[in-house]
């Protein structure tokens, strides 16, 4: 028997996903209403928490954040059997990760951490990628499981916590990736160029494809051998803002890098690989 707690879109479609395998599952949601929209498709709801997860060997979690993981378990705890293994699927600081991990285990129970670059509907077709880390024993045991809920399951190693921290950095990276996205979309306002066209170059043009190189030169530590130098690529930064100035655009993300640019320049790199802003971070 399974226990799913947290039927948002990323819940109630893994729930779907389990029910089409041939799985028994069995829901809670803190607005119920969520949770008993899946008894149309075979879940089990619970309107208490507790009796949600009596009878399950195997208890998954898709919530907010750790304050909410660590509520809803401590109050379905008294339901919980013995052995039970809890597998949390919920994005959360590595710290809190690796508290959990101990503090169940000192209880009694298994609590692994899997958290998932995976949206609804790859929750619904099982695919995408789930990662795990910590104890290879308790890993070795589930991830045949957890490999039926998602295309792949990454294995970052017996270090507790790090996949936490690895789903932190694929986050950032979107985050950083969406906010340049509306820049580039503000200065294609600020230019009149039609969204269509914007479509066209990046149909045509996948910068995509150069990030492994990208990430390569920047990890590098040499900067010397410039593909574009740090002052020309100041200089083009700086006709972005103008044009977006010129057009009373608002940028949110590119004059922090003017500024970050201005930093490594003042400092003597000016002629070096523009990906020398990052040097710092390695």
């Amino acid at each position: 028997m399974i226990a799913f707690l947290g039927m948002g879109l990323l819940g109630s479609n893994f729930v779907r996903a389990l029910i089409g395998k041939g799985e028994q599952v069995q829901v809670w949601n803190r607005t119920a209403s969520k949770a008993t929209a899946l008894d149309a498709y075979g879940a089990k709801a619970f309107p208490d928490v507790t009796a949600a997860v009596h009878g399950a060997n195997r208890i998954h979690l898709t919530l907010k954040d750790d304050h909410t993981v660590n509520e809803v378990l401590a109050a379905a705890a008294e339901g919980l059997q013995p052995g039970a293994v809890i597998i949390d699927h919920t994005t959360t600081s590595a710290e809190g990760a690796v508290a959990r991990t101990k503090e169940w285990k000192e209880r009694g129970f298994t609590y692994l951490h899997a958290p998932v670059f995976m949206g609804p509907a790859n929750a619904l077709d099982s695919t995408g990628y789930m990662l795990v880390s910590g104890d290879q024993a308790v890993i070795g045991a589930w991830e045949p499981a957890l490999s039926k809920m998602t295309g792949k399951v990454i294995n970052f190693g017996d270090t507790t916590g790090k996949a936490a921290g690895m789903k932190l950095i694929g986050n950032s990276f979107l985050v950083g990736l969406t906010a340049g996205l509306a820049d580039t979309l503000s200065l294609a306002k600020a230019l009149a160029i039609p969204l269509s066209d914007v479509s066209t170059l990046f149909n045509s043009w996948n910068p995509g494809g150069a990030l492994p190189a990208r990430l390569q030169r920047m990890t590098s530590g040499n900067y010397s051998s410039p593909s574009w130098e740090l002052s020309m690529a100041r200089k083009d930064t700086q006709l972005f803002m103008d044009a977006a100035n010129k057009s009373d655009v608002k940028l949110a993300v590119l004059p922090a890098i003017a500024a970050e640019m201005d930093r490594w320049i003042e400092k003597g790199h000016g002629n070096d690989d523009w990906t020398v802003i990052g040097k710092d971070s390695i």
